[in-house]
């Protein structure tokens, strides 16, 4: 596992596995995006009830919240690598049946629900798997760089490529896009699949040893570590702000500053752009922080924007917010991945990975709600406002973890023994 220096911060070296396996993440995330941005639109072809289409997006969060924990425990259980491209190969060949149900005229929001509800069922393997298998690919000191270069390359694959392409496929057909998207499920998996790993050493499964059990030990050692209870208590609650701010966007940009269609690409392009930015410059500070006070730092910068968002009726003022939240954003998300990785034992990081995913999405959802809510009672600009409120909560749930917090890449003599079995 060679390691390159880059910017002060040790960085992976795209030769070997971690090329191949940022490759993969890469072209996954063009073809999720493909799928994202198409399958409203079909769904909007086939009913105009909104209560309907929603469903759609509905289902593909419901199975995080059902699944994700067993997910993370199968994870754990079995070998990674092997488990990302056979649910990669299975994803392509599900995209692939619905593309060819849709070309011959057999769509139906019955079976758009039942891809979200599948696809995402599956997803909830294969992403706690990839968050265990990238410590064996890369050194404990190029985690954070390599966690960058992932979250990057897919925000560039996804945000910036993918939804556009999908006008120009659509001209070939309905089922284009869903096509595409298979063929990169399986470009993907051929790349996974091609990886040459070491399955970490895993102690032997007491007898009678149960997935339940194992789910329940996963999270005794979450809540266990105090950085990483912390971060995970921070994470549930900002996920609920992002959930109202999400939900609230549209009508605060096209509402609230008129700034119509226009004025909200450009917001979201200036988002798209500070996490970018996010993704390649923000280890420098954190190699000096340490990653809870870099993601504190973080949760803090995002509070002021999203006051700006809520208060300063400005479209200039929204796009410099909207781009400090997303340079932010992406500090955050590397930082708590990659502290992840560094304190959680080899054998539960499927569990502990579960765990995060679970929480936050399962608060987006009900952030949605709640934004919902406070724009109908009090404006559209209050649910940034109210996001602004669960960030503050979020950045107090921080500071307790502040005095385990490590020096980047250093071992931490603390993490040891709260890992210990309870």
């Amino acid at each position: 596992m060679t390691v390159v220096e880059g910017a002060g911060v040790r960085m992976p070296a795209w030769r070997g596995g971690f090329g191949r396996l940022w490759t993969a993440a890469v072209f996954s995330s063009f073809g999720d995006a493909l799928r994202g941005s198409a399958l409203p639109l079909l769904a909007a072809t086939l009913t105009d009830r909104p209560l309907l289409v929603a469903s759609v997006t509905a289902c593909g969060y419901l199975p995080w919240i059902v699944f994700g924990l067993l997910g993370g425990a199968i994870a754990d259980r079995v070998d990674q690598r092997r488990a990302m491209w056979t649910v990669d190969a299975l994803r392509g060949l599900v995209v692939a049946c619905f593309a060819v149900a849709v070309a011959l005229g057999h769509a139906s929001i019955g079976l758009l629900i039942a891809l979200a509800f599948t696809l995402t069922t599956l997803q909830t393997l294969f992403d706690n798997a990839s968050t265990a298998l990238l410590p064996t690919l890369v050194d404990r000191e190029a985690l954070a760089g390599a966690n960058a270069r992932l979250m990057t390359g897919q925000r560039i694959a996804g945000g910036l490529l993918g939804a556009p392409v999908v006008p120009l496929l659509l001209v070939a057909g309905a089922a284009a896009p869903f096509a595409a998207d298979a063929a990169t499920f399986l470009v993907a998996a051929a790349l996974v699949g091609s990886l040459r790993t070491t399955p970490p050493e895993r102690k032997r499964r007491p007898p009678g040893s149960t997935l339940r059990r194992e789910i329940a030990e996963g999270l005794r050692t979450l809540a266990a570590d105090r950085a990483l209870r912390g971060l995970c208590t921070a994470t549930a609650l900002c996920n609920v702000g992002v959930g109202a701010l999400i939900a609230g966007m549209v009508l605060l940009v096209t509402g609230w500053l008129d700034a119509g269609t226009t004025g909200y690409a450009a917001a979201m392009t200036a988002y798209t752009v500070g996490g970018l930015t996010g993704g390649v410059a923000s280890g420098r500070f954190v190699a000096r922080l340490g990653r809870v006070r870099a993601v504190l730092l973080a949760g803090t910068a995002q509070i002021g924007a999203l006051v700006v968002m809520g208060s300063v009726r400005s479209l200039v003022a929204l796009a410099g917010a909207m781009a400090v939240f997303g340079f932010m954003g992406m500090a955050w998300n590397v930082q708590t991945t990659t502290l992840m990785q560094e304190r959680g034992p080899a054998e539960q990081l499927g569990r502990i990975s579960a765990a995060f995913r679970t929480l936050a999405v399962a608060g987006a959802p009900l952030g949605a709600l709640l934004g919902g809510a406070v724009a109908t009672a009090w404006g559209l600009n209050t649910p940034a406002l109210l996001a602004a409120a669960f960030f503050v909560l979020s950045v107090a749930s921080l500071i307790p973890a502040l005095h385990a917090d490590v020096s980047v890449g250093a071992p931490d003599a603390d993490a040891t023994t709260a890992h210990a079995p309870r």
